[in-house]
């Protein structure tokens, strides 16, 4: 079994999780979608956390490509879709900087 990477969420994607959490639950009509919403982010949270752990290389680079060790992983929810920049450092540890929706225009 290979050994994982440690994934670290930082404070800056924890309040763009919050501000992604936040929309859906304004959207929100009835407590079948209130529950949607909070399943939609803890589904968005563990899927981030669990493909990094295995391997962050495999998805693609971030930016012009230059600076190989900050990447984005896209993350498909049903019709939707969230991009998490993240970068690789030394140790076998991820660093989570953002996410946002794939219909945003570019990290805030």
């Amino acid at each position: 079994m290979t050994e994982l990477f440690g994934v670290e969420m930082t404070p800056q994607a924890e309040d763009d999780l919050e501000r992604l959490f936040e929309f859906l639950v304004v959207r929100s009509e009835t407590l079948e979608e209130l529950d949607h919403a909070q399943h939609e982010l803890h589904q968005l949270r563990t899927s981030i956390k669990k493909r990094l752990a295995e391997n962050p290389w495999a998805y693609r680079k971030a930016g012009d490509g230059r600076r190989t060790t900050r990447r984005e992983l896209i993350v498909g929810l049903g019709s939707t879709g969230y991009v998490a920049l993240y970068e690789i450092l030394p140790g076998r540890e991820i660093r989570v900087l953002a996410v946002r929706h794939q219909r945003e225009e570019d990290y805030h």
